[in-house]
């Protein structure tokens, strides 16, 4: 399927799986719906299995956000104790979103789908909202601990058969570009992993590569702060530290402090190779994009980054928000980078990198070596230190489970390409136009009491809010001293300083 039908049949409102293969834009298309969505006034919560991936698309964990956390049944008295402010949230929500759900247990889709029902008092399947998934089975599977609740992929779900998802399966590339590492990730995907694909990824151990400089793939954490600690030491030159700002009450600070990849404390120096972990709005650089620090600009200190496409880039703090649905509860801002000497597989994951050293002797998990090896685009810019048989398994069940959802997804594709021809000649009539004479005279109107509504803010209109609301947080007078409505002052505080601040 491709991307278009695939949005036109999330736009239509139907519920959905979107899946595919590593590298064929499934956040993208996440992130285009998601603004279309909410362009239309849908309210859209937008979660996760991880807080990780929550961060990428600037959501919150689905456990959270349910408000199921990690228990693997609801209480008697689980209903009684959900607090106003969750049920407000859940009965808001038209959208659903819920990332990487190749991580997320059958048991606990159905936990959702119960919460769901019972506080929006709807038998239908999620209380009737249109829940999105998105995910590749062959990647991070389900973990299941000793002494705790086992589990399998969603489609063994109760609700899985009672919602019937719409498959939406991708499969055209945007990552890889070359022919035989594109077979290998295809052979593996099919449980059809030949001699002549092993000796190929075998031959990438003796293969060296021309820098030093180059980003190492890791299975687990100690060897990956041991490496970048290491080689960032060994630079003659003198550190800087970026520390991170924070907004919002400290217990949603500390839940997307561990989702964001930006460390808490960034020391960098010149020549130290750093990775890009946000996406830039101007595209000058996206998440897992390799450059070294090159200088830092006189005045701000902020570093100056070259990255492998040329470019040379001030990298400037972002912003990750923590939101809860529409509500905005934590937001962090650090300079957009981590040291990239080494990561870990699993950190990796939704990365392009344009080369990496990858070391998959520890793989302890089906689809660790799919996820580690689909990250490059070639094999040639891939290098291995070891690989062992578990990195070149995937899971028996997503073999079964694929075939089932490419066959799905043919017969969508066969029964909604009307609804995208249609959608399209819609969108090509000319628009209505508004009365603009009456939205004039609103505007007018409002003014005789608020003389600034519906005029842009400025930088010294938001420095001098923030200052006068650390005063003296009084609305009324901050929207007479503004000229501005309460509505307009609180809006924006809470753009500033997170939806808890201002009761």
């Amino acid at each position: 399927m491709n991307q278009e039908l695939a949005l036109a049949i999330l736009l239509s409102g139907k519920s959905a799986l979107l899946t595919g293969p590593a590298g064929t834009g499934k956040t993208h298309l996440l992130n285009t719906f998601v603004a279309q969505a909410r362009n239309m006034g849908k309210k859209v919560a937008v979660t996760a299995t991880t807080g990780l991936a929550a961060t990428h698309l600037g959501g919150n964990t689905i456990h959270s956000w349910s408000g199921m956390g990690v228990a693997d049944e609801l209480s008697n008295t689980f209903f009684e104790r959900l607090s106003k402010t969750r049920r407000e949230v859940i009965e808001k929500t038209d959208v659903l979103i819920i990332d990487e759900i190749s991580m997320l247990h059958d048991f606990r889709l159905d936990l959702v789908d119960e919460i769901l029902r019972g506080v929006r008092e709807s038998d239908q399947p999620f209380g009737g909202v249109q829940v999105v998934m998105s995910g590749d089975f062959f990647q991070l599977p389900p973990i299941n601990r000793p002494g705790e609740r086992e589990g399998g992929f969603v489609v063994y779900s109760q609700v899985w058969s009672v919602a019937e998802p719409v498959i939406l399966y991708l499969e055209k590339q945007y990552r890889q570009d070359d022919e035989q590492l594109l077979g290998i990730l295809t052979a593996m995907r099919d449980g059809d992993l030949r001699r002549r694909h092993a000796e190929a990824l075998l031959a990438r151990i003796d293969a060296v590569p021309d820098t030093d400089d180059m980003t190492e793939l890791h299975t687990v954490n100690i060897d990956v702060d041991s490496i970048n600690t290491a080689r960032l030491r060994e630079i003659d030159d003198d550190e800087r530290i970026y520390e991170q700002s924070s907004t919002g009450s400290k217990v949603y600070v500390e839940s997307l402090r561990r989702s964001v990849l930006a460390p808490e404390k960034l020391t960098l120096k010149k020549g130290a190779l750093v990775m890009a972990v946000k996406n830039a709005q101007d595209r000058k650089y996206v998440n897992g994009s390799i450059g070294h620090v090159v200088a830092f600009e006189p005045l701000t200190e902020y570093p100056i980054v070259e990255f492998r496409s040329g470019r040379e880039v001030t990298m400037a703090p972002d912003t990750w928000e923590l939101r809860d649905g529409e509500r905005k509860r934590a937001s962090i801002s650090q300079v957009p980078l981590r040291l990239a000497w080494a990561i870990t597989v699993h950190k990796s994951q939704g990365m392009t990198l344009d080369a990496a050293r990858i070391d998959l002797r520890k793989a302890f998990v089906e689809g660790m070596g799919y996820v580690a090896l689909s990250r490059v685009r070639s094999i040639d810019s891939l290098y291995l230190y070891g690989i062992n048989r578990k990195a070149l398994e995937v899971s028996a069940d997503a073999l079964a489970i694929d075939g089932v959802l490419r066959q799905a997804s043919a017969e969508a594709v066969a029964k909604y390409e009307p609804l995208l021809a249609e959608m399209q000649k819609t969108a090509s009539m000319p628009a209505k136009k508004k009365n603009a004479s009456n939205w004039q005279e609103k505007i007018a109107k409002m003014r005789e009491t608020y003389p600034n509504a519906f005029r842009p803010w400025t930088d010294d209109d938001d420095n001098r809010l923030k200052l006068e609301f650390q005063n003296n947080p009084n609305i009324e007078v901050l929207s007479q001293a503004f000229g501005r409505h309460p509505g307009s002052i609180i809006a924006r505080l809470k753009k500033h300083f997170g939806e808890d601040v201002v009761a």
